[in-house]
């Protein structure tokens, strides 16, 4: 009798002996149905499909922005907030989507924010007026941060050898670089049909990823509190911070509204820092952020954001509206940019194993300054192809230096903050691409002032780069063998004792 009742207790297995939905001997089980045999490879797929549409999405606009002020009416206000509706939404909620995928596993977390993500696309296709087109945006900027954080958690649970996970990260940019390329271009040259065409694109895609996430191993999940005072203070501090920018350009900075966000900010941030400090659950624990390898990681990917998507949002006014280029030429004009963008990704990962991450990390930040600086300071008259030729060293810093940073970022933390860390540091990125459109945007505004505002603009995405370069010279990375967990760049970091092997199948 108590032998029946153990067996009564036990997990249903197949006849391989694995338990459902757990891996044995390379295989899993899904519910009542045929054993699937787990790929490492489909998990990795998988992450570089959402990363792809999470980038397409950010950049296909761009180029369109024309096509849709004409379709749907607006000023430039109205083309910012399609910008930064979806980016500033990516970003509020990133903090958060990091613990969701720690919570609820990251494959899980993955399926659910593709699905949200999917749906709104179609919305965002189907929108009938300017504000309809905005709420999307925000929709499915949410359903792209429960992707982003959950996509590298996946390729850590995938990978557990630091070298070929490295490898795994470079190629899960390759998915961001070839959007990349892919973007500017799909949205010129959607516009001479519809602008309406760039978000069904995202449909296919996001099939054939779940499709793909049925053969990932399923991941384990852990109990994590909701942090709601973070969260909440986050979005009001991003959102005032993001409308009092854009407000400036259109009411100018002395508007009443302007100085009401500015405040809002203010309080917002306060409450924040306070939550994390003082909270039970913070959902950013402040020690995280003292480590230096992760606040340097976040400060160079905010430069990248800020440099880089804030010069193809520029030019994409600037070649349109004052040179008078069509929308698939000006998508043309940044394809030598962003294809050697997509060719450099795969080498930063064995750059950085030759070098160490700091090499390519620096030279990539440099390379970038290098580029936005001759941008500002070339003659109006400069021809279209010389500008595209000036866009290169923008090109090759920004995928020289980000692939490092992240697989150093995803190895300095610990297993089980995985997605915390990666939810701050694609937060830093997204924030870094709202505010670089809604403060050039500002200075754009003025018709009769655009080209000074693009330099100055321009000067700044340089100078921001150019800080991220320097403070990659005091990167250290972990030594061979120490733990993971271990910053030896913290000064309180001390050598610890090995502990004993775990059976916990969440490390």
């Amino acid at each position: 009798m108590l032998k029946s009742s153990i067996l009564r207790r036990r997990k249903p297995a197949d006849d391989t002996g694995s338990v459902l939905g757990q891996p044995v001997n390379g295989r899993i089980r899904a519910g009542t149905g045929p054993v699937l045999r787990v790929r490492p490879g489909a998990a990795l797929a998988a992450a570089l499909l959402g990363f792809f549409v999470i980038t397409l999405d950010a950049l296909v606009v761009n180029v369109a922005l024309p096509a849709i002020r004409t379709d749907l009416g607006g000023g430039m206000t109205g083309l910012q907030w399609v910008v930064d509706g979806y980016t500033l939404m990516f970003a509020a909620l990133l903090l958060s989507a990091g613990s969701l995928s720690d919570r609820v596993g990251a494959r899980r977390a993955f399926a659910l924010g593709l699905v949200v993500f999917v749906a709104a696309s179609a919305a965002c296709g189907l929108a009938p007026s300017l504000p309809a087109l905005i709420a999307a945006r925000l929709v499915q900027g949410a359903g792209a941060a429960a992707m982003m954080p959950t996509s590298l958690a996946l390729i850590r649970e995938a990978y557990s050898d630091p070298v070929k996970r490295g490898r795994a990260v470079a190629l899960w940019a390759v998915g961001g670089a070839v959007a990349s390329a892919a973007g500017p271009v799909a949205g010129g040259a959607a516009s001479l049909i519809s602008w309406r065409t760039i978000f069904f694109i995202n449909l296919p895609v996001g099939v054939a990823a779940l499709v793909l996430l049925a053969f990932a191993a399923r991941s384990p999940g852990r109990a994590v509190p909701f942090d709601v005072t973070g969260q909440i203070s986050a979005v009001l501090a991003m959102g005032a911070l993001t409308f009092a920018a854009i407000e400036a350009g259109s009411a100018g900075f002395a508007a009443p509204q302007v100085w009401a966000a500015a405040l809002l900010t203010v309080g917002a941030a306060a409450v924040f820092v306070r939550a994390q400090a003082r909270g039970r659950h913070p959902m950013v624990p402040l020690e995280l952020l003292r480590r230096r390898t992760v606040s340097i990681s976040c400060g160079a990917g905010f430069a990248f954001m800020a440099a880089f998507y804030g010069m193809v949002f520029v030019f994409s006014i600037y070649l349109q509206q004052q040179r008078g280029l069509s929308a698939l030429a000006t998508g043309l004009t940044f394809v030598p940019m962003t294809v050697l963008s997509a060719f450099v990704n795969p080498l930063s990962a064995r750059a950085a194993e030759r070098f160490g991450p700091r090499v390519p990390i620096g030279c990539g930040m440099y390379l970038m300054t290098c580029g936005l600086l001759s941008l500002a300071l070339v003659p109006a008259g400069t021809p279209t192809w010389a500008l595209a030729l000036l866009m290169l060293p923008v090109g090759l810093g920004g995928p020289l230096a980000m692939p490092p940073t992240t697989a150093l970022l995803v190895n300095s933390v610990p297993a089980h903050q995985t997605g915390t860390a990666s939810g701050v540091f694609n937060t830093s990125r997204q924030l870094g691409g709202a505010l670089a459109v809604a403060v050039f945007g500002a200075l754009i505004a003025d018709q009769a002032h655009f080209l000074p505002g693009l330099r100055i603009s321009l000067v700044l995405a340089a100078l921001t780069t150019l800080a991220a370069a320097t403070a990659s010279l005091y990167l250290r990375p972990t030594p061979a063998g120490a733990p993971e967990d271990q910053d030896p760049a913290a000064p309180s970091a001390v050598p610890r004792p090995a502990a004993p092997p775990s059976t916990d199948n969440r490390a």
